[in-house]
């Protein structure tokens, strides 16, 4: 496999929404549509500085986006640490158990290290799949238990 990981930038937007409709393709129950709204809300975010802070991954096979991770650091006055959350990581179900996950998360932590940031936290996915991955993860443990609230 020829794996390629890096930073996604606006200009591999295109290369992004091929990804996910391939994605798809192999399983939909994303949860969103990829429809003008959301293209224009992920070019938004690329030029908002609130999303400074914010670190993806590609990786790419070859010219095609396989895998992606998603990261936001989290900067808190309770102890003053600095830790990061993994909103998302995803390879599309073809490319699977062929390290490509383990490849992007290895990378981010790398990126994270960079920034003084010693903890990842993430919420996983009720999939079975994810939840076997995520309990193979080195240096890593399940703690507490997460909960969504929305702002309404």
């Amino acid at each position: 496999m020829n794996l390629k990981v890096v930073r996604y930038t606006k200009d591999k937007i295109p290369d992004v929404l091929d990804f996910e409709r391939r994605l798809r393709e192999e399983e939909d129950f994303w949860g969103w549509e990829i429809n003008d709204d959301y293209i224009q809300a992920v070019e938004r975010s690329f030029d908002d500085r609130a999303f400074a802070d914010s670190v993806s991954l590609l990786a790419y096979e070859d010219d095609a986006v396989i895998g992606r991770i998603d990261s936001t650091m989290i900067a808190s006055h309770f102890d003053g640490s600095k830790k990061a959350y993994l909103d998302w990581i995803c390879v599309i179900k073809s490319y699977r158990h062929r390290g490509v996950a383990q490849r992007l998360l290895a990378a981010l932590r790398e990126i994270l290290k960079n920034y003084h940031i010693d903890t990842l936290i993430a919420l996983t996915a009720a999939n079975e799949e994810a939840q076997r991955f995520y309990k193979q993860v080195p240096n890593s443990k399940m703690r507490d238990v997460g909960i969504w609230i929305d702002i309404v």
